[in-house]
């Protein structure tokens, strides 16, 4: 019953007022945090691989809320890592649906992997149960790109694109329509800054998020999140100054304060009200590590504003630790 009790004070969001909310909204870890909106209207968020202060690894851990701010722990997608790698850690998962099924992709690598992968598994509903391809979708030999992770699918009709990357570059390439080979030639889309790819497209143009810095440097993590839009999928990229992401460009969305360091590696959700809201995991400087001396990266979300065309988080001002509204759930 106590081991209930800590759990769900750990994956809870903090409820203040009636219609508040304070940051973070998961704990104590869920990084690099997926969100979809599943048919029974409950959102499910995916998170990176890690060991939990309950001392269990928890491989791709999903949660699930009705509102965005209250979440419950549903499970793991994976009981142990997929076999097809003899090694490796599982990162930064991304989820969308297509013909009726919930598709994972995610990345498989080590610190330090001279061959990263990125791999596939799908399921009739997020929580899963979820089923692994059995094989790579690639790895970075196949496609030239050092570092291949970070995984992120377009969808658009009946066309997906898979959009990737990490510090060397990022860039999009076409999936086949099974969605389990990539065809065609892969396209650049960032310099080498960046990493932790994340698209959406808001009155006929796309924006692409990206994350620079480091992630996972304890209360010196130096993560920010970025911006770039143009009026196609495949690019150019141009920040509010008109440079390009390939080229030394991008807006920056949220940077670090003095409650917050580190947010990045973000996804985008709205609410029933029509408002965006960016999730993201950032750090707390006072409490930075996990038991294991990993980072400690929790969940929060914010409002975007969307000014000049252009979004921004509490004027600027970066990551919220004061009581906000809580999304609109009807």
């Amino acid at each position: 019953m106590r081991a209930l009790l800590l759990l769900a004070l750990w994956t809870f969001g903090v409820a203040m007022a009636e219609g508040t909310f304070v940051n973070p909204v998961i704990e104590p870890v869920a990084a690099d945090p997926a969100v979809i909106r599943h048919d029974d209207g409950d959102w499910y968020l995916f998170a990176t691989q890690d060991r939990w202060d309950d001392g269990v690894e928890h491989y791709l851990p999903i949660f699930r809320s009705a509102d965005l701010v209250d979440w419950a722990f549903v499970g793991d997608a994976f009981a142990f890592p997929p076999r097809w790698k003899a090694q490796g850690f599982l990162w930064a998962p991304d989820v969308h649906r297509f013909d009726g099924r919930s598709v994972l992709t995610f990345a498989y690598s080590t610190w330090g992997d001279p061959n990263p992968c990125v791999g596939i598994a799908t399921a009739e509903h997020p929580a899963g149960p979820w089923e692994d391809l059995g094989r790579p979708l690639f790895c970075s030999d196949d496609v030239g790109v050092r570092n291949s992770i970070d995984p992120f699918v377009w969808v658009e009709g009946r066309e997906r694109t898979l959009i990737w990357g990490s510090f060397h570059g990022i860039y999009a390439i076409a999936l086949a329509e099974d969605g389990e080979r990539i065809v065609g030639e892969k396209a650049r889309l960032a310099d080498e800054r960046f990493e932790a790819p994340y698209v959406i497209r808001r009155d006929g143009r796309y924006y692409l998020f990206l994350s620079s810095g480091s992630c996972c440097d304890g209360a010196n993590s130096t993560y920010i999140t970025w911006v770039g839009r143009s009026e196609s999928l495949l690019g150019p990229y141009l920040d509010d100054l008109g440079r390009d992401l390939r080229y030394g460009g991008g807006t920056v969305v949220l940077f670090r304060n003095d409650d917050w360091v580190g947010p990045g590696h973000n996804a985008v959700v709205t609410d029933d009200a029509g408002v965006d809201w960016i999730v993201y995991h950032a750090i707390d400087p006072q409490r930075p590590h996990l038991r294991s001396g990993a980072t400690r990266r929790p969940v929060l979300i914010d409002p975007i504003d969307w000014v000049g065309g252009w979004p921004v988080v509490h004027d600027d001002a970066g990551p919220s630790k004061a009581a906000q509204g809580r999304p609109t759930v009807r």
